[in-house]
């Protein structure tokens, strides 16, 4: 059966507490995994998570700020450790590839998994399979920073009463899904378009256009909030977003289940990140991230 769900390995900003890792996140999509952001303990909290090597197929570094990327090297050895039967794919910001390099190969140890690297230069498509589109939009921050966008593409629901107003039954659904018309009847006659899930991945940023594009229309959002509202000066000065600023930008995309993330340890409240993102308008279903919480996308309406 497939599986679509946002493990959380880790929820901290800049510095890790002594309840929130630093960042980490893996996301199950059907058959494969993508991990974004591994920062420093990711290893560790994989192992606590129920997360094994074997999960990971895509690794996905928004930008090279310690808390996002200091477990890659923990994690690309684990990956060669336990000799992991598929290769693994790395996109990281262009700019960042000496850091990628410095953590891939930081000690010895013996190469046992091919690991291809897939830079990135600029926004559009990074990778395309029958099951999805991966895409990364340029984000603002002090560092060259991308988000990612998962998009399935959309099918098509078949529609009981319809076929059988037509009298299209057994084994002729499947042939008029195949071939699209049978006996003068088109496919577009007897279903309606099932919409694709899309999911994004949006971390240190300030509110900028790849912000929304990243956002638009997503059943599931996993979004910096590192400060509250009353702080969005230092949010504008660091190149952050507060938690009024996530949620309404998860409004305006339409987006369906909003989960914050990224929190400064100057708070002790992590209530109060969901009650500014209702005073913000949204209206969707909130998450506020804890380490090792488990987040199922949201069902197909």
């Amino acid at each position: 059966m497939s599986v679509r769900e946002l493990v959380v390995l880790g929820t901290a900003s800049q510095v890790p507490t002594r309840h929130r890792n630093h960042n980490g996140y893996l996301l199950r999509w059907d058959g494969e995994g993508f991990l974004f952001d591994p920062g420093e303990g990711t290893q560790r909290q994989m192992l606590r998570a129920g997360v094994a090597a074997h999960d990971v197929d895509r690794i996905c570094v928004t930008h090279f700020h310690g808390d996002h990327s200091l477990g890659l090297a923990g994690v690309v050895q684990r990956i060669n450790l336990d000799k992991v039967p598929h290769p693994v794919t790395a996109h990281y910001p262009l700019s960042g590839r000496r850091f990628f390099e410095r953590l891939r190969y930081a000690t010895a140890y013996r190469e046992t998994v091919r690991i291809d690297e897939a830079p990135i230069a600029a926004d559009g498509v990074i990778a395309r399979t029958d099951a999805y589109t991966l895409t990364a939009s340029r984000l603002s921050h002090p560092v060259e920073s991308y988000g990612y966008r998962l998009t399935e593409p959309d099918g098509r629901r078949m529609l009981p009463d319809r076929l059988a107003a037509h009298g299209i039954a057994g084994p002729d659904v499947g042939r008029i899904q195949r071939e699209g018309r049978l006996n003068g009847v088109t496919l577009e006659e007897v279903s309606e378009v099932r919409r694709g899930q899309r999911f994004a991945f949006v971390m240190d940023t300030r509110l900028c256009d790849g912000v929304h594009e990243l956002a638009e229309g997503c059943d599931m959002l996993v979004i910096e909030s590192t400060f509250l509202d009353e702080d969005a000066e230092l949010a504008e000065e660091f190149g952050h977003l507060t938690a009024g600023q996530a949620a309404a930008a998860a409004r305006e995309a339409g987006v369906r289940h909003l989960v914050l993330t990224h929190f400064s340890q100057r708070y002790t409240d992590p209530d109060e990140f969901e009650r500014q993102a209702r005073a913000a308008g949204f209206e969707g279903d909130v998450t506020v991230a804890h380490d090792l919480l488990r987040i199922p996308v949201p069902k197909r309406r």
